[in-house]
């Protein structure tokens, strides 16, 4: 694996300390490795950023299916929920709160349809002959 260049995306060290251990390790006793994790979420950094497609992901960074799998499969496993959890704990403790939040609140606004008949009671267009004409 050649180095490559750094990108503003990438995780500093004291962030990939925080994520390190929840991030799963190569499981023991299968192929080593070939990309360090670090590098992979890098790279899904790196693509949440810039919105580019997987295709697109530079080469520099792992192997697009590579990344694609890695996303799918912590994804299928709860990794994504369980990193977002504890980050959000660690910032309420150190912003003084405690680390679960005490309530929550739902807010929502919806148009009812029901009240006008659905579709039915969707204002109709109207064209003028003249219009009509024209087109």
């Amino acid at each position: 694996m050649s180095t490559r260049r750094v990108s503003s995306t990438d995780l500093t060290d004291e962030e990939w300390r925080r994520l390190e251990s929840l991030v799963p390790a190569p499981k023991p006793g299968g192929r080593p490795a070939q990309y360090p994790r670090r590098e992979i979420v890098n790279a899904l950094f790196y693509l949440l950023r810039t919105g580019c497609s997987w295709r697109l992901l530079p080469q520099d960074f792992p192997p697009w299916r590579l990344v694609f799998d890695y996303f799918w499969q912590w994804r299928k496993v709860g990794i994504w929920e369980k990193i977002h959890d504890t980050l959000r704990g660690d910032l309420r403790q150190a912003v003084g709160k405690q680390r679960q939040p005490s309530a929550g609140i739902i807010a929502s606004q919806s148009v009812k349809t029901t009240e006008k008949g659905g579709s039915a009671g969707a204002m109709r267009v109207s064209w003028s002959r003249a219009v009509s004409a024209t087109c």
